[in-house]
């Protein structure tokens, strides 16, 4: 009996893989696996969906949709300004053709750190990428690798503060901010930046000795990647600068939002741990500050496109919170089945320590949903009180719990069918056999480093 019970779990979770590498929206297919595991697990059908499915997925969209929907139209007007492609053409241009693939993960990172979304930066680099690219004689093919590196990687969740969501999403489970284990992550962060730079330059080195150059017959090639009246780099990185500084200071500076309401007024919100949602909070203000500061740079040339840029914001934030609501939902799910128990022991016993423990399943669950976002929220969601716990008994921060976590989501999320991919493949216009292997080097960079870092971690 059990053997099928676990049998349901593993078969919803190969077919919700197997039909997101497929193109299908995760939105429709999600509860419809969910509610198959429900059946073959003997328990009801119509409650499993609308308490606990339903109520989980409502839930995580309260609690992150300011977040998607300000980051999405804070990446929009960077790009409609044209602030970022000033940034990014910037340091392209600094850097120069010698330094190619630097200067394109330097651009990349910048943009993400700064808290553009990776879908706007992967627009705004690509027509500079192809530029020193060409200039350089390096093969295009090697250009979504390198963007993977600077976009994907050690700026969406290891570095302290980072404004993407992977990075915010542990918060509300360990009640940490924005900036844990800041040690951690930078070095974390220091060594997939390095590996992946080793990486990518010695692939163009193989090319080079091969004598493959830029190519032609190149699909989606930008006509020209030069000046189009782009505000000045200093005044672009305004913005950028505005949601890193506001998100510290009212995370960990002088006027925290953690310090705004007493405790009373928090009691009349339900609100038990100001912690658990204060790092929402500062990031929210943060954005808004950035958005408006975007705007104003530039105000003519985004008065004639706001509309439309707004409503692509929204439609994609939409998209992109209910995809991972609705992974939330399964995995709210999943967790209340009779087989989850001995799927939760075998993943908990693959190592005796947290963070690796953690490290795993987070990695496994994320390459699975083919999403960051939805493997690390499905992860917290059925193991995190789990997982704390073990680190409180074993003397263990939370806030490398935070860090391992965080990074974890970021490694086997970027397998084929992951949705980034697919669409910074349809950008360069490159397919997966020309330019996959690459990303998937810079996936694997990632994920050997998070298990690093857990493992060692675990002698303190």
């Amino acid at each position: 009996m059990v053997f099928v019970q676990v049998v349901a779990i593993v078969l919803a979770l190969g077919l919700l893989m197997f039909f997101a590498y497929r193109g299908y929206p995760v939105i429709v297919f999600a509860p419809i696996f969910t509610l198959l595991a429900v059946v073959i697990s003997g328990l009801a059908l119509m409650p499993s969906y609308t308490e606990t499915y339903m109520t989980n997925a409502a839930n995580y969209i309260k609690t992150y949709f300011p977040i998607f929907l300000l980051g999405a139209i804070f990446g929009k007007v960077m790009e409609l300004s044209g602030a970022a492609s000033s940034i990014a053409q910037s340091i392209v241009k600094a850097l120069g053709s010698r330094r190619a693939m630097l200067s394109v993960v330097l651009a990349c990172a910048v943009l993400t750190y700064g808290g553009v979304s990776l879908f706007v930066v992967a627009f705004a680099v690509y027509p500079f990428a192809v530029a020193v690219f060409r200039e350089a004689n390096i093969p295009k093919r090697l250009i979504p690798g390198t963007i993977a590196l600077g976009a994907f990687t050690f700026t969406m969740d290891a570095l302290p503060g980072t404004p993407q969501v992977q990075n915010i999403i542990p918060t509300a489970y360990f009640g940490t901010d924005a900036y844990a284990a800041p040690v951690v992550g930078t070095i974390g962060g220091l060594i997939v930046f390095a590996a992946g730079m080793v990486w990518l330059e010695r692939r163009r080195r193989q090319a080079e000795a091969l004598g493959e150059g830029y190519g032609t017959g190149h699909k989606n090639e930008p006509e020209t990647a030069e000046n189009q009246g782009y505000p000045n780099l200093w005044i672009s990185i305004v913005p950028l600068v505005l949601v890193l500084l506001f998100n510290f200071l009212l995370s960990r500076g002088f006027i925290s939002v953690a310090d705004w309401y007493s405790a009373d007024v928090l009691k009349q919100y339900n609100i038990a741990n100001v912690k658990t949602v204060a790092s929402s909070w500062a990031l929210i203000i943060a954005l808004t500050l950035g958005i408006v500061a975007a705007v104003c740079i530039n105000l003519r040339q985004v008065q004639t496109k706001l509309a439309t840029g707004l409503t692509a914001a929204a439609m994609g934030a939409l998209l992109a919170i209910f995809n991972t609501a609705s992974e939330v939902g399964f995995g709210n799910v999943v967790k209340t089945l009779p087989g989850f128990k001995a799927i939760q022991d075998w993943i908990l016993n693959l190592s005796s320590h947290p963070l690796v423990s953690e490290a795993i399943s987070v990695n496994i669950l994320a390459g699975v949903t083919g999403s960051a976002s939805g493997g690390l929220s499905i992860a917290l969601e059925v193991m995190g009180k789990q997982y704390m716990a073990a680190g409180q008994a074993a003397g263990i921060s939370v806030e490398w719990l935070h860090r391992i976590a965080s990074m974890a989501s970021g490694g086997m999320d970027t397998l084929p069918h992951n949705g980034a991919v697919i669409t910074l493949l349809a950008i360069t216009g490159l397919t997966h056999r020309q330019s996959y292997k690459d990303i998937f080097a810079i996936t694997v960079v990632k994920t050997l480093t998070v298990l690093l870092l857990a493992a060692v971690l675990s002698f303190f």
